[in-house]
């Protein structure tokens, strides 16, 4: 096995960490609910107060406490590496080990916006940060970029969404995550305290787009604009994905906000087009693996989801 390989491997517990179980990949997200059940079953926290501190990656522990011990290293091969492959700027937020080696959480700083992840290898042994070695899941942050482009092609229309959940949030006693945690254990994209976007490499709309970008990403966000290609605009290509929580411990999860926020949805013009994702959590989520699903949760998702044309 290449050594390349073998990092992407070891992340791949990332991968279903991150996204919650609203995205295309259900299958996933039960392996999820069923890592909480075990070492990870009693430790929730009130959402309001969770900044991202507790999460952990399985058998992360001896990575972890070099890659604090060596941060300033750790993070400069992660900047490192979305410059020379990506042409981008990124700031980090938080670095966690992982069986192997650091993850590291950052964001964008540019126009186009997005939270990501990158993998630093670790030789444990040596303690040495292998900072020629720095990869990505596959498509990950490809997938990031994308949701970064689609949120500034309709800028409109996502300041639309936003008013409308920030209304639902002002007038119901629900809440959405922190914006600490986002940034800390986000990764996911494009992403706001109430949802977040995947795309589709399938994307042929946005491929222009995101080809620029990756040619020049100082491109004026005007001329990426007139890039899409609104005729191959497809709402399975675009994925919204909606996330709220209660406001007040020991409460279910309300149905009837269930039952309307879809119905809201689906008589909103001026909306993203897409397919939307809805989930509900009680008050409590996972400190440790950043995820507030239970048996309780109320959700539409694969493959039923909210579609919007």
């Amino acid at each position: 096995m290449n050594r390349k390989n073998k990092w992407i491997i070891y992340g791949i517990g990332l991968s279903l960490l991150l996204g919650g179980c609203m995205n295309m990949d259900n299958e996933k997200k039960n392996v999820d609910s069923k890592e909480a059940t075990g070492p990870y079953k009693d430790t929730f926290v009130r959402v309001q107060d969770y900044t991202g501190e507790g999460y952990v990656l399985r058998n992360g522990e001896d990575a972890d406490k070099i890659a604090e011990e060596k941060s300033d290293e750790v993070q400069k091969a992660a900047k490192d590496f979305f410059m020379e492959k990506y042409k981008t700027d990124v700031k980090v937020h938080n670095i966690v080990g992982n069986v192997d080696g650091a993850t590291v959480f950052v964001e964008s700083t540019g126009p186009v916006h997005f939270y990501t992840t990158a993998i630093v290898p670790i030789d444990l042994s040596q303690k040495k940060v292998m900072k020629n070695e720095v990869v990505s899941l596959e498509g990950e942050v490809e997938s990031a970029i994308r949701g970064g482009l689609y949120h500034l092609m309709f800028e409109k229309e996502f300041a639309e969404l936003d008013q409308y959940l920030e209304k639902i949030v002002a007038e119901n006693k629900v809440v959405g995550k922190t914006r600490e945690a986002i940034e800390k254990v986000g990764g996911t994209g494009y992403m706001t305290p109430y949802y977040f976007i995947t795309t589709s490499s399938s994307d042929e709309a946005i491929k222009p787009v995101f080809d620029e970008y990756i040619k020049n990403p100082n491109t004026p966000p005007s001329k990426l604009k007139t890039l899409f290609d609104v005729d191959k605009f497809s709402v399975e290509n675009l994925k919204i994905n909606l996330q709220l929580f209660m406001e007040e411990e020991d409460v279910e999860p309300s149905k009837e906000l269930f039952n309307q926020i879809p119905k809201d949805l689906r008589e909103m013009n001026s909306i993203p087009k897409g397919s939307y994702s809805l989930i509900i959590n009680d008050n409590l989520i996972n400190e440790k693996v950043d995820d507030g699903y239970k048996e309780n949760s109320l959700r539409i998702g694969v493959p039923d989801y909210i579609v919007i044309k």
